[in-house]
């Protein structure tokens, strides 16, 4: 087994919330993945107990990564990183990138964090691999030992933090918890693929359920498959005993109009799960995954079945978009 740092607090619980469930006609079970940590949490730990382990087995005293400008994987890079006595530098990607970062959401945190933010064009981020290439040596050149994290953590190593929160799932179950029997799909947001990739592993891998549905956000639905295709063979040749997948379902029937813009409806989606269940959803990953989710309960096609959401966070990209909620109250 590879080397981990247990950075997150586990097991997350798995809730049915009643009225949502009720709401939308299905046999719905929530998996807070939201609760991981404190203002670290979401799903992007999970991976970074792993990649973490890896940068500190080799010694690193900097990790490089990339994201949105309202990332939450850097900003869970940032706080980990901060906690481990790491050094951080996060390549955020904004179009106006002379307005600088601004002081709300996950920006917010990488600054209090002490990252150290370096803003980059959408044209310049799509060379983004061979930007923290040259970061990292830099920082080399100058008597530094940086580790390189990918984009959203995801590559066949980060994949596995959702490998082990597959047996985590498992190991809920057999204790007798939401219905003590497995899922027949879980649903979840997907933007890199990492989370993907070890969810379809580790639900074939553990029994947990027979289909995942991951909700694209960002790239169209060929796109995510390809990448979370390769990640599945990256985490294979780590960890050989991962056999073939869950079949994996790329849906990107709700990824809006661009990545971290919702729709009119499914803000208004956000709204109703806050209110039928307390449950906070983002317009970035989680509400347009769950506004997906609740189309294919409209049209039956999760009739009869068990379901599992997999809440992947991202409550700071929530209150770094409060106004554009104004006209869905």
């Amino acid at each position: 087994m590879r080397k981990r740092l247990a950075l997150a607090h586990l097991p997350t619980p798995i809730q049915r919330p009643k009225r949502l469930a009720d709401a939308m006609g299905v046999d719905l079970y929530v998996k807070r993945d939201d609760m991981t940590a404190g203002p670290e949490a979401g799903n992007k730990i999970r991976k970074l107990e792993y990649l973490l382990a890896a940068a500190r087995e080799e010694g690193a005293d900097c990790v490089i990564t990339c994201g949105g400008l309202q990332s939450n994987h850097a900003r869970a890079t940032a706080l980990l990183s901060a906690g481990l006595g790491l050094r951080a530098v996060l390549y955020l990607r904004t179009a106006d990138v002379a307005a600088g970062a601004p002081f709300e959401g996950n920006a917010l945190l990488d600054r209090l964090a002490g990252a150290e933010v370096r803003l980059i064009s959408p044209e310049a981020y799509r060379d983004r691999e061979a930007v923290m290439a040259e970061a990292a040596a830099e920082i080399r050149a100058a008597g530094g030992r940086p580790y390189v994290i990918p984009e959203g953590g995801s590559n066949g190593l980060g994949a596995l933090g959702y490998v082990r929160a597959m047996e985590e799932i498992r190991k809920q179950l057999d204790l007798g918890l939401a219905g003590g029997k497995p899922f027949d799909v879980i649903v979840h947001a997907s933007s890199s693929g990492g989370t993907a990739a070890g969810t379809a592993l580790g639900a074939a891998r553990y029994g947990v359920a027979g289909e995942v549905r991951a909700m694209a956000v960002s790239d169209d639905r060929a796109t995510l498959a390809r990448v979370a295709l390769q990640l599945m063979d990256d985490a294979r040749a780590l960890e050989p005993h991962l056999g073939a997948p869950a079949h994996l379902v790329v849906d990107d029937s709700a990824r809006g109009p661009a990545y971290a813009v919702a729709t009119p409806e499914q803000r208004q989606r956000i709204v109703q799960v806050a209110r039928l269940s307390g449950l906070l959803l983002d317009p970035v990953y989680t509400g347009k995954a769950f506004a997906g989710l609740w189309d294919l309960a409209e049209r039956g096609e999760l009739a009869g079945k068990r379901v599992l959401f997999l809440h992947t966070g991202g409550l700071p990209g929530l209150l770094a978009q409060g106004a554009s909620f104004a006209d869905s109250m």
